[in-house]
């Protein structure tokens, strides 16, 4: 019999799409045990922004999130999304330190670590792969992922030929990242057989999501086309600019005669406990009603999920919401600018950043951040297709040219946690704490000089009573 296998989003990017990643632990531990027993094939719990998001603005350790998440979760697979050479932050970090964390992520409960690269230059997922096959379990899987979009250089031969390259360098999984939710059906149908062709027997997985209304129709053909896996969401926490609904993908699949392994009644009392919860941040205004909508427009700005909350967030955050539409329009023409990359972490950020500053100064590129600097640098890797030249020249001035190696290559000193391990001090309790650290410092020390103060408070308050 036909099986495909689903991946729950709901405690990662389905939250991180419709509230900017901001679903505390606590709203979701007492569910935990029961959705254990679902017959998830994975449930994506951490990496993406999650990590950033706990230090910055949940007070919560990232680490032992996932321990506890674990610890409620034995049996089910865990999974996180990393960003290469990027981790979980927005710039590359030292081969070294990229090895550490990935030691760390499967040392305190990960399972499948999805891999990607921004600008699919799979340069920059090397050593993430490399680490995770040296910390291996028998459940680990190495998780290779192509960042997806359309542009003039973004072709279905091109997509089956990276899909290839990523077999060949050790991939046990591989997963078509649509984060736009851009793909439409018969992309899906082209893509998938022609990626089955290419690597058999290997699993392909597709990640979309509901933004243009698209998701269904994309999963279904892919479904028919040989997928193995498919990423979605608790339905009440599905479509907007989420993914698709678990239990409707569920039910669908049961008329098809297709295998899954879930249970229909944990899946239906999963839905009925994130009911209320998502509710609750609907009245406070946490899930903004633009996340919850379908926007077609979106097959021409192609702007992710998870992307389009934090730049709601952003201007609601600046008194700027009249300007969303101005900084939609702009966002295309600024990825034409930096060669077409896909829109997802770093370069989400930084494309929407850069689209919202030149709209807000009213001058186009007056004012350039670092980051878009350091891409036209070369530091992220490889541009997909040829970048505005007077842009380039404006940035690294008259025939100047972008580095052509990978800008981590030998760097390997063990300099990043000596500092940041001098730097904590008595704050680190720690490797967890150094990594955190080292990727997020001003969000790491604040959060544990917290959790410092706590401790010492707790104490007082133990000893005076005693």
């Amino acid at each position: 019999m036909r099986k495909v296998q689903f991946t729950e989003t709901v405690m990662r990017d389905a939250n991180q799409s419709l509230m900017a990643t901001r679903l505390p632990y606590a709203d979701f531990e007492e569910i935990l045990p029961t959705m254990d027993k679902a017959g998830y094939y994975s449930v994506e719990c951490w990496g993406g922004a999650t990590f950033d998001s706990c230090l910055r603005y949940l007070g919560e350790d990232p680490w032992e999130r996932l321990r506890n998440i674990r610890k409620n979760m034995p049996n089910t697979r865990l999974q996180m999304l990393l960003r290469g050479q990027n981790l979980l932050g927005y710039k590359h970090y030292h081969d070294d330190v990229v090895e550490k964390f990935v030691e760390l992520s499967i040392k305190n409960g990960i399972d499948i670590i999805r891999i990607f690269d921004a600008l699919n230059d799979f340069r920059n997922l090397e050593t993430a792969l490399m680490a995770t096959k040296k910390y291996a379990t028998p459940r680990t899987i190495a998780s290779g992922c192509i960042s997806y979009t359309q542009s003039p250089v973004h072709t279905v031969d091109k997509y089956v030929e990276m899909c290839d390259t990523l077999v060949k360098m050790g991939f046990d999984t591989l997963c078509l990242k649509d984060m736009a939710g851009t793909m439409s059906p018969y992309e899906a149908e082209h893509l998938i057989k022609g990626i089955k062709d290419k690597v058999g027997d290997v699993p392909v997985i597709l990640h979309t999501h509901c933004t243009t209304g698209m998701a269904y129709m994309t999963l279904t053909k892919a479904i028919e086309s040989g997928v193995d896996v498919i990423d979605t969401a608790t339905s009440c926490f599905s479509n907007g600019t989420s993914q698709a609904a678990t239990e409707t993908m569920f039910y669908a699949l049961q008329q098809y005669g297709i295998e899954t392994d879930l249970d229909e009644n944990i899946i239906n009392k999963v839905n009925d406990f994130f009911k209320p919860v998502k509710q609750k941040y609907v009245d406070s205004g946490m899930i903004n009603p633009k996340s919850m909508a379908t926007d077609s427009q979106a097959l021409v700005y192609k702007v992710p999920g998870g992307m389009l909350s934090n730049m709601i967030a952003n201007l609601k955050d600046m008194n700027a919401m009249d300007k969303f539409d101005a900084a939609l329009l702009e966002i295309p023409a600024v990825r034409k600018d930096l060669g077409y990359p896909p829109l997802v972490t770093p370069l989400s950020q930084m494309v929407g950043n850069q689209a919202v500053t030149n709209v807000l100064v009213g001058e186009r590129y007056k004012n350039i951040s670092n980051e878009v600097k350091n891409y036209f640098k070369g530091e992220y890797g490889v541009a997909p297709a040829p970048v505005d030249k007077a842009l380039e020249e404006k940035i690294l001035g008259v025939g100047g040219k972008p580095i052509d190696c990978r800008i981590e290559d030998s760097k390997r000193t063990g300099e990043d946690f000596a500092k940041a391990k001098e730097a904590l001090g008595d704050l680190c309790e720690s490797e967890e704490d150094i990594m955190s650290y080292i990727c997020f410092p001003a969000q790491a020390e604040k959060f544990l000089k917290d959790r410092k103060a706590k401790a010492e408070k707790i104490v007082k308050y133990t000893i005076e009573e005693a």
